[in-house]
C-alpha cells in the first residue's frame, strides 16, 4: 500500500507542475455566497468572452435563479445571443470557422475552473504580457504560447514580463506596467476574482448547497453513529 502511494505522489507531482509552468499561483480568495460579485462576474464574462468561449453547460435561467436575478434581468443585461430564457450559454460561432482564425478552436469555459483550479485561472486572467512574437502580440507566463488574445488589455493596459536566467532557464521575476488601463491594479484584480468566481460557480452550480447540506448530513451520521452504537451495546450486552 505505501508503494501504492509514493508511485501516485510520483506520477502526480509532474501534472501539478505542469498546471502553472512552474509559476506562483496567486489565492483567489473567491466568495461563491456573494451574489453581488457572482453578478459582476457575469457581467464580465458575457461581455469579454461569451463572443468566443461558449459554457454550454449553464444555462440562464439557473444563472438568474442563483444569483438572485429575475428573468427579465438576466435577458436584458446578460442574454445577448440567446432567445429563450432556458438557452445555454453557447456561441455562435462555428467551430470551423474558429478553428481557421485562431488556430484551434476557443475551449468551452463551463468546467475550466474545476480543470485548472480557481487559483490557476485567476493568476492566468493577470498574467498576460507583451510579446511581440505571438500572433496577437501578447503571451501568458502561467500558459506558456497561448492562442489567446488578450481581450481584457483596456481594462488592465499592457505590461510587460521581466525575467531572470536562472540555471540557464528563463524564470518569471515580475510584471511592469507599460500603459494604465481603464482600472486601477486593485481594481482589475478585484474583476478578475469576481471573473473567477463565476466560472468557478458555472462549474458546480450546486456546490454551495452541496456544503450546506453536508453539514447537515454529517450531524445526522454522527447521530446515527451514537444510537447505533448504544443499539448495538444493549443487542450484546448478555453475549459473554
Amino acid at each position: 500500500m505505501k508503494k501504492l502511494i509514493v508511485a501516485f505522489l510520483l506520477a502526480a507531482t509532474p501534472l501539478l507542475g505542469l498546471a502553472s509552468g512552474g509559476v506562483h499561483l496567486d489565492d483567489a480568495d473567491i466568495d461563491l455566497t456573494d451574489q453581488a460579485s457572482l453578478q459582476r462576474g457575469a457581467r464580465l464574462f458575457v461581455n469579454y468572452c461569451l463572443s468566443c468561449h461558449s459554457a454550454k453547460y449553464q444555462r440562464f435561467n439557473r444563472t438568474a435563479r442563483d444569483l438572485g436575478l429575475t428573468d427579465q434581468e438576466v435577458k436584458e443585461n446578460l442574454m445577448f445571443v440567446a432567445d429563450k430564457i432556458g438557452d445555454t450559454m453557447t456561441i455562435a460561432m462555428p467551430p470551423a470557422d474558429a478553428g481557421e482564425w485562431f488556430g484551434t478552436a476557443p475551449p468551452d469555459l463551463s468546467v475550466i475552473a474545476r480543470a485548472r483550479g480557481s487559483d490557476w485561472l485567476y493568476t492566468y486572467l493577470r498574467s498576460f504580457y507583451l510579446d511581440d512574437s505571438r500572433p496577437f502580440g501578447v503571451n501568458n507566463v502561467v500558459f506558456k504560447d497561448v492562442g489567446m488574445p488578450n481581450v481584457l488589455w483596456k481594462l488592465q493596459g499592457l505590461q510587460k514580463a521581466v525575467f531572470t536566467e536562472h540555471e540557464g532557464q528563463q524564470v518569471f521575476e515580475k510584471f511592469e506596467q507599460v500603459s494604465p488601463g481603464s482600472m486601477s491594479p486593485e481594481e482589475f484584480d478585484g474583476a478578475m476574482r469576481d471573473l473567477t468566481a463565476f466560472l468557478t460557480y458555472v462549474g458546480e452550480p450546486i456546490q454551495v448547497e452541496r456544503r450546506a447540506m453536508g453539514k447537515w448530513v454529517l450531524l445526522f451520521i454522527a447521530i446515527f453513529f451514537v444510537l447505533a452504537y448504544l443499539l448495538k451495546k444493549e443487542y450484546w450486552k448478555d453475549v459473554h
